[in-house]
């Protein structure tokens, strides 16, 4: 397996012809400075633009107009000196000077109409252009054949590290070459599914042939197809790549907690991941832009603490210095890392708590956000996974099972194993009946839109006394052995122009429903509503409060825990080649400011109590990487440190010896 390197930049350069004077000031002394200052040992170099210009003197491409030397290859040189790893980007989907001058590329919608990102087709060249606006062109035919001309062209005439392709696998196409591709194939352009079908195969086929070439000569480079390459609900595109990129600019989309759930699914497959966030305050194509270094640190020390190698984006000026302010930032992060790597990377999750990937964003993430801030680690889940490592696995909502991963879900319950089930993943795919023994029969969907659940006794500990309202309603189930834990209430109607009270959400009736609002059987608990997703949407700590203390009833031994605010995570590494687990405690609360999220304030926490119940004896604990030894308690629980402060991230080594009986 090909390793990533730890401390990568990616480098932008996409850069209009308008601008005169292109790499003038490039200097590879300056360059490397920039690159030692920072602490990096990879940065992604630029073959080819979204502007459609390259940066080396190609006799297949077009060089950039005001471009008289050979950046892309005194970059490389640059690099390669003083040890720093350089692989080299081109664009795909994205090239706007080839849609200009070979319309027969771009991509086609079914009425024939360019495929567009942001773009008004109809704007004169006078009027102001939205970000991130592009034509999309299609990998097939004559385009497909440029590109892959030009590759072997580069894989010739330079050392190739690796390559990024960028802007890959967008939605089917309806272009000339798409549809008699199609039809070849057996396809009907006029059938989505077809087309779907079809958009995967001339992918596949795309990184097929940009394998074949690179790897001819260079069998060692890195190769990644950036859009679905990182996507974890995309993984007909994940073999044709060494590694896994994750794209996350958490300031302006996804925010902070969309990165540790797919470090986490990723984390299953064997390849390096690495995640990419970037130096500015908002997104990419951003210059002069700049992210507080403290904001940088925290970011990068939550990468490595998921298990993922680490990079920024950053935006080169068009003269081709390097700016030296913004690696100062980086390198404070960078620092940091190096000195934290060893404790995060080349490790194995250790969580003993699983969460089935649905393929639902709301109510995956929704879910993984409670668990998030409950400080409470977990896996990533599929039907390939090895059911027994997990004490529990929670179906986060949306219907998500086939009859044979139910068969073996059935078969980890009767083992011991225990299942936390939302919504409607409980359910067969026409969402007839449950897939499996819950204790209940199947009724059908809601009868209203929202509705109010009323918990007592076991589900109490947090939670209100009165009903509370859910913003979708639970589907309904007749019990037939599970014991009811919570009561529905329904409103008295729908609010239509017809029937409505007040300001929003009907209230609810007296008397309660028939179908309960949680129930369990055995090992089994039901929370009926989509928890998740309406996390997800909403936010309310009262859905939060009943997910964790319906989990709780089942899911007594996590191997790590903690007690943190709730912005605080706590994430578990096992690295038995050194024969020790290291905790990650994170605190670093994003605050909203305008369109961003900004991280600025890291207030230090004191005596921040963890426990570990792992399967070895545990013979020291210490911080890291400072090595400072902290006193060891054996309890009930598992073995308990106290850190005694820290401020955004902290590690906690625990050393082990002899195998020991599992606590609880």
């Amino acid at each position: 397996m090909i390793k990533l390197p730890s401390r990568q930049i990616h480098l932008d350069f996409h850069t209009s012809e308008h601008i005169p004077d292109v790499g003038r000031d490039f200097a590879a002394a300056q360059f490397q400075a920039a690159l030692q200052d920072g602490h990096v040992n990879s940065i992604t170099v630029f073959a080819k633009c979204h502007h459609s210009w390259s940066y080396y003197p190609t006799q297949i491409g077009k060089p950039h107009p005001t471009l008289k030397r050979n950046l892309l290859g005194e970059q490389i040189a640059a690099c390669h000196a003083i040890g720093v790893r350089a692989p080299i980007y081109y664009t795909v989907g994205w090239s706007a000077n080839d849609a200009e001058w070979h319309p027969e590329w771009t991509a086609r919608n079914k009425d024939g109409s360019i495929q567009t990102c942001s773009y008004d087709l109809a704007a004169t060249p006078s009027e102001p252009k939205p970000g991130f606006s592009w034509k999309f062109l299609c990998p097939t035919g004559g385009y497909a054949e440029h590109i892959y001309a030009q590759t072997r062209e580069i894989c010739a005439a330079f050392p190739v590290d690796g390559f990024f392709y960028d802007i890959c696998h967008n939605s089917p196409c309806y272009c000339a070459n798409c549809r008699a591709g199609m039809q070849a194939a057996g396809l009907a352009p006029e059938i989505e599914a077809d087309a779907a079908r079809f958009n995967i195969l001339r992918w596949q086929r795309f990184m097929s042939e940009c394998n074949e070439i690179i790897t001819a000569d260079h069998s060692e480079a890195t190769i990644f197809y950036n859009g679905g390459g990182g996507n974890q609900y995309q993984p007909q595109w994940h073999d044709w790549q060494t590694h896994h990129e994750l794209e996350d600019l958490p300031t302006t989309w996804g925010g902070y907690d969309k990165f540790p759930i797919r470090a986490k699914y990723f984390a299953n497959f064997g390849k390096d991941y690495l995640a990419v966030s970037g130096k500015f305050h908002t997104s990419w194509g951003e210059f002069g832009g700049f992210k507080h270094p403290e904001a940088m640190k925290f970011e990068a020390a939550c990468m490595v603490a998921y298990g993922a190698r680490c990079s920024f984006g950053d935006q080169l000026h068009p003269l081709g210095q390097m700016d030296p302010a913004t690696y100062a930032n980086i390198g404070e992060a960078y620092a940091y890392v190096e000195q934290l790597e060893p404790y995060g990377l080349d490790g194995e999750p250790a969580a003993n708590l699983g969460l089935w990937q649905s393929g639902s964003i709301p109510d995956d993430q929704g879910v993984a956000n409670m668990l998030l801030e409950s400080q409470m680690d977990f896996e990533i889940v599929t039907p390939a996974s090895d059911f027994n490592r997990y004490r529990t696995i929670i179906l986060p909502g949306a219907q998500c099972l086939t009859a044979e991963s139910a068969a073996g879900l059935q078969s980890y319950v009767e083992s011991g194993g225990s299942l936390l089930i939302l919504g409607e993943s409980g359910l067969d795919a026409e969402r007839s009946r449950f897939l499996l023994e819950v204790g209940a029969r199947y009724i059908g969907p809601g009868n209203y839109q929202l509705d109010y659940t009323e918990v007592r006794d076991v589900l109490a500990a947090g939670m209100v006394s009165s009903p509370f309202l859910n913003y979708s309603a639970a589907l309904r189930a007749e019990l037939n052995g599970g014991e009811a834990l919570a009561k529905i209430y329904e409103p008295y109607f729908d609010r239509t122009y017809a029937h409505y009270c007040s300001h929003q959400n009907t209230p609810n009736r007296a008397e309660p429903a028939v179908h309960p609002g949680a129930w369990r059987h055995g090992t089994i608990v039901y929370l009926p509503h989509r928890l998740g997703a309406q996390y997800y949407e909403k936010g309310a700590r009262l859905h939060r409060q009943l997910f964790v203390n319906a989990l709780k009833l089942i899911y007594d031994h996590p191997m790590v825990a903690t007690a943190l605010p709730s912005a605080g995570r706590v994430t578990l590494t096992h690295q038995p080649q050194h024969l020790r687990y290291v905790a990650h405690l994170m605190y670093g609360p994003p605050l909203q400011r305008g369109a961003c999220l900004v991280i600025e304030d890291l207030p230090t926490l004191t005596q921040v109590p963890l426990t570990l119940n792992v399967p070895q004896q545990i013979i020291r604990a210490y911080l890291a990487p400072s090595t400072e030894t902290l006193p060891l308690q054996q309890t009930t629980a598992g073995t308990r440190v106290i850190v005694p402060s820290f401020n955004g991230h902290q590690a906690v080594a625990f050393e082990y010896g002899a195998i020991k009986v599992f606590c609880g």
